[in-house]
């Protein structure tokens, strides 16, 4: 089996005959549109007929252009320099920014619709859409006018989107300089950043310097990246009548504000336990002020935990199978089918991700494996992301879209099942080590996306009232790394450049994927916890539960399950168990050391 994922199911090539005939009908595709937009939204007549028409027309062309799109962006994601991807991609955006006028006339014509429910309860076809209908007119308020929105788009493609593809290509195609075996070389940002959890403690303070060192070379460049995209989303939330991007961001995310203060709540109740797994784990490494930055991945254990591609690989589908055949079975059809790109290489972009294909049926997920049970871990967790998109199989596609706080629950969820089901298989040693790679990997989603939100909220703060420069963004970074972190980290090694080439927060139009993930972990751990006193019926409720997220809010979802999320309680249970988890972990020091 291929370590390449392989794209020939949605084109051969950038040079098929089919690619280009897509790619060169979309003009005409959305002329075609516009044009029947600018017909149906001149009255509200013959509605059932025009709104059942607008379900398959919408549906149709979404799968056209995320056909495309997804094969240009996945085709970009491991070659950032791949010229003709980058001209595709231009054309692409420049062609879709051409209907943005039309879409925002269609929602207003739509957020005018009265009498929805009599409608709705007329055709079959309306009720299988009913939370996508009456959400475009709750969202109606938020809409500008059709030629507000068209300016948007088309500034967008000399604005955010082009700032992205810079910040993109400066970490990219970064070289970091590092002495190696008595010789300075240059190695991709990428795998340097896999040195992280190197067994020796000189490789991984060497890899961080160096880490840092060379993000000089680039750090204006990305400030201005940052500056540009986090001052459009200001301008675009200001304009549609938002408070905030936040506030953009919970509504977009289907989720309410109470439900966001309260996780947060628990999460700042709880930052002293993650603290003190921080000073154990220093102590355990021989230091004695806290936790040097470039040590928070650094093993704890003389045991082997390295984990080679191929038995990773199974390691995730048997830990897959003691959830259900089916996760199982969804994990060997993706290594079968050749869905993952597994190896870090220049030009490819860092971390990882899962692109759900819904219009064929597959995902395809992006990996920087570094053969570490870290990486085993991630590959758990994108392929989490890929069921959830399995489990929406049956959904039509205008019902598959799901907020970002939910996207990442049941690749969490998988995350927990490999690292407990490994805790029980392996022996003491290997248990101890597990298990502080399960602590390692929460302290991260719990205490360094809370510092991300405190990072990126004074960003917004501050951009507001000009743009800040690189070492003010760095002063913020570290600010914020202080008050989630406090003692468990050593303040004289923090890392004044995680704002580089984390992605999140160069998306215009999902600001705050901080948080999101917080969510996904403790709802996914209230999950588990569920998961181990239900019995086999769970497997079914909970892919029942990931077959609604794209037409339910986050509440609702919740309570299919019968959970509060806006009751401070379900988030403090949740991380009650990993505090039990950090417990064990001290406990369990005493006696491998």
């Amino acid at each position: 089996m291929s370590l390449n994922w392989s794209l020939k199911e949605l084109y051969e090539s950038f040079g098929s005959a089919e690619f280009k005939e897509d790619l060169k009908n979309t003009s005409s595709l959305i002329e075609e549109y516009n044009a029947w937009v600018s017909k149906i939204t001149s009255n509200y007549e013959d509605l059932l007929n025009k709104i059942e028409n607008y379900i398959e027309k919408t549906s149709e062309l979404k799968n056209y252009f995320f056909k495309l799109g997804s094969f240009i962006e996945l085709s970009l994601s491991v070659n950032t320099k791949n010229s003709e991807a980058l001209k595709a991609s231009d054309i692409l955006n420049q062609n879709l920014s051409n209907m943005a006028e039309a879409n925002a006339k269609l929602d207003k014509w739509i957020g005018g619709i009265r009498h929805i429910d009599k409608l709705i309860s007329s055709s079959k076809v309306l009720k299988e859409y009913e939370f996508f209908l009456k959400e475009k007119i709750e969202m109606d308020k938020y809409v500008l006018s059709d030629k507000e929105e068209g300016v948007i788009a088309k500034m967008q493609n000399t604005g955010s989107t082009a700032w992205l593809k810079l910040k993109d290509s400066l970490i990219s195609n970064l070289q970091v300089e590092i002495e190696m075996d008595g010789e300075i070389k240059e190695l991709p940002l990428t795998v340097v950043l896999t040195m992280a959890y190197d067994k020796d403690k000189k490789v991984r303070k060497k890899a961080y310097e160096a880490e840092i060192k060379s993000y000089k070379k680039v750090e204006d460049g990305v400030a201005a990246a940052l500056n540009a995209i986090k001052g459009e989303a200001l301008t675009i939330s200001d304009m549609r009548g938002y408070k905030s991007p936040l506030e953009m961001t919970l509504i977009n995310s289907r989720m309410e504000e109470k439900t966001l203060n309260a996780m947060m709540t628990a999460m700042k109740e709880y930052l002293p336990s993650f603290r003190k797994y921080l000073r154990k784990k220093a102590e355990l490494l021989g230091y004695e002020n806290g936790l040097p930055f470039y040590e928070l991945y650094a093993p704890v254990s003389e045991v082997d935990m390295e984990f080679d591609c191929e038995k990773g690989k199974a390691f995730v589908e048997d830990n897959f199978r003691t959830f259900s055949k089916h996760l199982g079975d969804f994990a060997r059809r993706a290594y079968e089918n050749e869905w993952i790109d597994f190896m870090p290489k220049e030009g490819k972009v860092g971390g990882g991700f899962c692109e759900n294909l819904h219009f064929i049926g597959e995902s395809r997920i992006l990996l920087n494996y570094g053969n570490s049970f870290n990486d085993v871990v991630t590959l758990a967790h994108e392929l989490g992301h890929g069921f959830h998109g399995e489990c929406l199989g049956k959904e039509k596609v205008l019902n598959s879209d799901y907020p970002m706080p939910i996207a990442e629950t049941a690749s969490t969820f998988c995350e927990t099942i490999v690292k407990k089901a490994g805790i029980k298989r392996g022996n003491p040693e290997e248990a101890f080590s597990i298990l502080e790679t399960e602590i390692s990997g929460c302290t991260q989603v719990i205490v360094d996306i809370y510092s991300r939100f405190l990072f990126e909220s004074e960003v917004f703060e501050r951009r507001r009232n000009g743009a800040l420069s690189a070492d003010e963004i760095k002063e913020i970074m570290i600010k914020s790394q202080k008050e989630a972190y406090g003692d468990g980290l050593d303040e004289k090694y923090l890392h004044p450049y995680m704002w580089t080439w984390k992605p999140h927060y160069y998306y215009v139009d999902s600001n705050f994927y901080n948080f999101p993930y917080a969510f996904g972990l403790l709802f996914a751990k209230g999950l588990y916890a569920k998961y181990l006193n239900s019995g086999d019926k769970f497997t079914e409720d909970y892919e029942k539960l990931l077959a609604i997220t794209g037409k339910n809010k986050l509440e609702d979802v919740a309570k299919v399950m019968e959970i509060d999320i806006t009751n401070a309680d379900f988030w403090r249970s949740s991380l009650k168990t990993i505090e039990e988890d950090i417990e064990e972990f001290i406990e369990l020091s005493k006696k491998i050391k």
